[in-house]
C-alpha cells in the first residue's frame, strides 16, 4: 500500500515554494521521494526550502520567475523541462490585494489575475503538452475557500480562485484520456503571509475560528497528505476534483 503514495523517480515543479503552503508542499513531495524544482518570485527565494529538503536527504533545485510576467512564466516552463520530464506540477504561487470593490485598482486586478490564474494555466499548458506525449502526469492547482464564496474586499482574488476551480475541471475533461489527473486543493483558513491581515483583525479572526469545527486555523503542514495523495498513483482515478482541506469550515 505504501508504494501507492511513493513519488520515487518523479520530478515535481512547485511554484510559490519559498514559504507557506508552497514550501510545505515542496517538502512533502520530496519526503515522498520526488525531486522537487522549487520556484519563487526572486532568484534566491527558494534557497531555504531547497536546503531544508537536501538536509533531510531529499533532492531539490531552485528556479525563479515573476508569475505576473507571461514571458517569465514561459521561461520557467522551459527551464523546468530542460532538466528532464516534469511529472508533477503544483501551481501554488499566488498573490492577494485587499480593497473595497468600488475602489479596487485595475492594475492590482490584472496583477492578481496574472499571478493566480494566467500563470497557472500557462504552466499547465506548457508542461501538460509534454505530459500528453508521455501519457502520464499530475497537475495540482491551489484553489481556496473563496472558490466557493465571495469574501470581503478581495474581488480579484475571489475571481481568480473561482476560475482556478473551473480551469481544473476543464483540463481534467480534456486530459483524462491521456492519463493526466488535474485536481485542486482548496485550503481553508491557514496561518500564512496571505492571511496576515485576517489574523491581525481580532473580530474577523474570532469569527473565522468559531466557524471551523477543528477549532483552529490550519498550519501549512496540514496540506502535506493531500498534496502527496493527489500527486501519487493513489489518485489515478481522481480527476477534476477540488479537495477542501479546511478543518470542516465548509461543513459548518
Amino acid at each position: 500500500m505504501a508504494s501507492l503514495f511513493s513519488l520515487a523517480g518523479q520530478t515535481a515543479l512547485v511554484t510559490g515554494a519559498s514559504r507557506g503552503l508552497g514550501r510545505a508542499i515542496a517538502v512533502a513531495l520530496a519526503q515522498a521521494g520526488a525531486t522537487v524544482l522549487c520556484a519563487s518570485s526572486s532568484a534566491n527565494g527558494s534557497n531555504d526550502t531547497v536546503a531544508a529538503i537536501k538536509e533531510a536527504g531529499g533532492k531539490a533545485g531552485a528556479l525563479a520567475a515573476d508569475l505576473s510576467s507571461e514571458a517569465a512564466v514561459e521561461q520557467l516552463a522551459a527551464q523546468a523541462l530542460a532538466q528532464g520530464p516534469v511529472h508533477i506540477l503544483v501551481n501554488c504561487g499566488g498573490t492577494i490585494f485587499r480593497a473595497p470593490a468600488h475602489q479596487f485598482p485595475m492594475n492590482e486586478w490584472h496583477k492578481v489575475m496574472a499571478v493566480n490564474l494566467d500563470a497557472a494555466f500557462l504552466l499547465s499548458q506548457r508542461l501538460g503538452a509534454e505530459m500528453i506525449k508521455r501519457k502520464q502526469g499530475k497537475i495540482i492547482n491551489i484553489a481556496s475557500m473563496l472558490s466557493y464564496s465571495g469574501g470581503i474586499t478581495v474581488p480579484a482574488y475571489t475571481a481568480s480562485k473561482h476560475a482556478i476551480a473551473g480551469v481544473t475541471k476543464a483540463l481534467a475533461n480534456e486530459w483524462a484520456q491521456h492519463n493526466i489527473q488535474v485536481n485542486a486543493i482548496a485550503p481553508g483558513y491557514f496561518s500564512t503571509d496571505n492571511t496576515a491581515a485576517l489574523q491581525a483583525d481580532t473580530a474577523r479572526n474570532a469569527a473565522i475560528t468559531a466557524r471551523i469545527p477543528a477549532g483552529r486555523w490550519g498550519e501549512p503542514e496540514d496540506l502535506a497528505g493531500a498534496a502527496v495523495f493527489l500527486a501519487s498513483n493513489a489518485a489515478n482515478y481522481v480527476n477534476g476534483h477540488v479537495l477542501a482541506v479546511d478543518g470542516g469550515w465548509l461543513a459548518r
